[in-house]
């Protein structure tokens, strides 16, 4: 039996020219569907989690800590006044592989308006980190306000902060830090200004941030327990030369900070962020072995269905081989149409995911309403259901299309595929014509 019978065999099993009502027939589109639908769902979680852990990093090294974050020492003359600050900020920037550096004072405070209190954490930093780093610049969103250009005892504040305390541009809040006095510890009140609310998408991460000049903060906050912190970026932040930037700024400068790369400082959060994609693939892969499955059963019900053509195939010359081959040929088919359908629709949703959780959103919400309607809710009082609650996830899902990813997937169910047919190709070639003419 030559290559092109086996195709013109297979050919046949998949498109019948007189058996329209074949169970098997429906069964092999119905494992062809069932392999597309357990495709587009593993294909939405790969680009969906990638573009949010990918959203996710980039907001947490560019807004937190840089590439490579320097805890430099208290009570040293570098950390004596924002002047000395800067100038030691300024030597990191000549480092061999530092391209920016950005001197920063982290005080953990309460912050307080009206009847309102919330914990804050106050960032004191050069204006100017708004518009030279590239971060800042482009991932912190103005919600209120129109510049970031504080001076004084203008502040900036992030966006949950400001409806916790219900604060807008141009109204003022106190920050309350803490200080020795006498050996008394005494609090101390910090009058500021709202000069802008911003958000980062992120509000698990940007909850608390209030930005004051530094010049602010040395002069008006208590440093006691403040944190002096240089923000540096390099070229790359996978860059391999990373860790050996990090151990040359260690061994210059270690008797006065210690230097921390971006994957130190956010182990856990990165983590947390692997051990999820991981479980949430392992799913998806395992609704997919179930759908292949579902190849083996069409398999089988096809060879009952055309044992009488085997036998007669066989009758005339045709090889064990070649019969074992065109019921391969027709899951692999199978198999691979699923991927196919499966890709297409899942790479579509994938691109259009804010789109989609929009649509959904308003949907729920619509439901939500005339339920609280009919109960006799007063729809004033009804929240926004948001799925995509800022508070545990972006708002926006960055689009990122894992190609080789995608690849490796497509092409390990085309071979399960193939595998899953093996066992009933196997012994529909090592069918007895004989016997099976007999039972006719």
């Amino acid at each position: 039996m030559t290559l092109k019978s086996s195709l013109l065999f297979t050919k046949s099993l998949i498109f019948p020219k007189t058996e329209k009502n074949s169970s098997a027939r429906r069964s092999i589109f119905g494992a062809l569907l069932c392999i597309g639908l357990s495709i587009i769902p593993l294909i939405c979680v790969l680009c969906v989690t990638n573009g949010m852990i990918e959203g996710m990093t980039e907001r947490l090294i560019g807004l937190s800590t840089g590439h490579i974050q320097a805890f430099v020492a208290h009570d040293i003359d570098k950390t004596r006044n924002y002047q000395n600050f800067f100038e030691f900020a300024n030597e990191m920037k000549e480092q061999d592989g530092i391209i920016s550096a950005f001197p920063e004072v982290d005080v953990n405070a309460i912050g307080t308006a009206g009847d309102y209190r919330t914990g804050v954490q106050i960032r004191g930093i050069n204006p100017d980190v708004f518009t030279q780093n590239k971060a800042f610049s482009s991932l912190l969103e103005i919600v209120e306000g129109e510049s970031l250009d504080i001076i004084g005892n203008e502040a900036i504040i992030g966006k949950k902060m400001a409806e916790l305390l219900n604060l807008h541009p141009g109204d003022t809040f106190r920050v309350i830090t803490t200080r020795y006095v006498k050996d008394n510890l005494v609090p101390k009140l910090t009058p500021f200004k709202v000069k802008a609310v911003v958000s980062s998408g992120y509000q698990e991460m940007d909850a608390l941030w209030t930005f004051i000049p530094i010049e602010s903060a040395f002069a008006s906050l208590s440093l006691s327990n403040a944190n002096f912190t240089i923000m540096m970026e390099t070229p790359d932040a996978f860059s391999p030369n990373l860790t050996y930037t990090k151990k040359c700024l260690q061994s210059d400068y270690g008797e006065v900070a210690n230097f921390y790369s971006w994957q130190q400082v956010h182990q856990s959060e990165f983590e947390n962020f692997a051990s999820t994609k991981v479980m949430l693939i392992l799913i998806m892969i395992l609704i997919v072995l179930v759908a292949s499955i579902n190849i083996c059963s069409a398999i089988i019900m096809l060879v009952m269905e055309r044992k009488k053509e085997i036998a007669i195939l066989k009758s005339i010359g045709a090889s064990p081989f070649g019969i074992t081959l065109s019921f391969l040929l027709t899951g692999l088919t199978c198999g691979t149409g699923g991927v196919i359908l499966g890709l297409v629709f899942g790479l579509l949703l994938s691109v259009n995911a804010n789109e989609l959780v929009s649509i959904i959103e308003k949907i729920i919400n619509n439901i939500a309403k005339i339920g609280y309607f009919i109960k006799g809710t007063p729809l004033n009082e009804v929240s926004q259901i948001h799925l995509m609650d800022p508070a545990y996830y972006i708002q926006t899902i960055p689009l990122e299309i894992p190609f080789a990813q995608i690849f490796l997937i497509c092409a390990l169910t085309i071979l399960l595929s193939l595998i899953v047919s093996i066992i009933p190709s196997v012994k529909a070639g090592r069918e007895k014509p004989l016997d099976i003419l007999r039972k006719v």
